[in-house]
């Protein structure tokens, strides 16, 4: 019963929302707010699987790229600045400093240094997903339990058992906080970095379409971002679900006592 109800909780408001704007917009003729049901004609005569070869699969490549690189990055440097002080010293007026950097805003110097190839795409990506990773990680590490550190240290647990043992699984549902943060931010600063520089991808089609006045076809394009957005939103719960099963079930014993 409680999953039925979490279910309908889930799909209810999108499914109200549709129902909204498709009898909201039916039979509408302005030119630039199509009603959704020609939006939804227009999706099935696009996004074609020659079309999802030749557009969308290579969006996705440099996303989940860029993406992992972000965390892979982030969880790093985390751990090592989580974990001595004098890191964070040297490097935190630097990150500071970097972190105030608008990732769109790189990308005209991304161009100039790299072209418009699949590395600047995946660059502003990392860039841009790096930080909320990198912070959470960080607070991860800082807010282990010094009572299992101490036991640790007591036993000569060292090294990479105690990387993988304390400081990692300490800091699990926190990386995984920046990076559920950090996914909506990819599909963003892959869109944008598209928009501005390539000539393939997803991003570059829906703004293809805008300036061609293909305005269902410009709306077929948003509407799979969201779609896109929806089924990575999903695949990452149910690794996170996964990954972190040993935390959830702690949680569920701490609301029963």
């Amino acid at each position: 019963m409680r999953y039925l109800q979490r279910a309908v909780l889930l799909i209810g408001l999108p499914v109200l929302l549709l129902a909204a704007w498709w009898f909201g917009s039916a039979g509408s003729e302005d030119f630039y707010r199509p009603s959704l049901s020609s939006i939804v004609d227009a999706f099935g005569q696009t996004w074609t699987w020659e079309m999802f070869q030749q557009q969308v699969f290579p969006s996705l490549w440099r996303l989940v790229v860029g993406y992992l690189l972000a965390v892979l990055v982030g969880v790093a440097l985390g751990v090592l600045i989580g974990t001595f002080r004098s890191v964070r010293s040297l490097l935190e007026p630097v990150l500071e400093f970097l972190r105030a950097f608008p990732p769109p805003v790189l990308v005209p110097v991304a161009i100039l240094l790299s072209g418009i190839g699949d590395r600047t795409k995946i660059l502003v990506i990392v860039f841009g997903c790096v930080w909320p990773v990198l912070l959470n990680t960080i607070e991860g590490v800082r807010g282990r339990d010094e009572v299992l550190s101490d036991t640790c240290r007591s036993y000569g647990i060292t090294g990479s058992l105690r990387l993988r043992h304390l400081v990692l699984r300490a800091a699990s549902p926190q990386i995984m906080t920046g990076a559920r943060q950090a996914l909506p931010l990819a599909i963003i600063l892959m869109v944008i970095s598209e928009m501005m520089a390539a000539n393939e991808g997803l991003g570059f089609t829906v703004l293809q379409f805008q300036r061609g006045f293909q305005i269902p076809e410009m709306w077929s394009g948003v509407l799979l971002l969201g779609v896109i957005g929806i089924v990575l939103s999903l695949l990452f719960r149910l690794a996170e679900r996964s990954l972190l099963g040993w935390y959830h079930g702690q949680r569920a014993g701490q609301r029963e006592w």
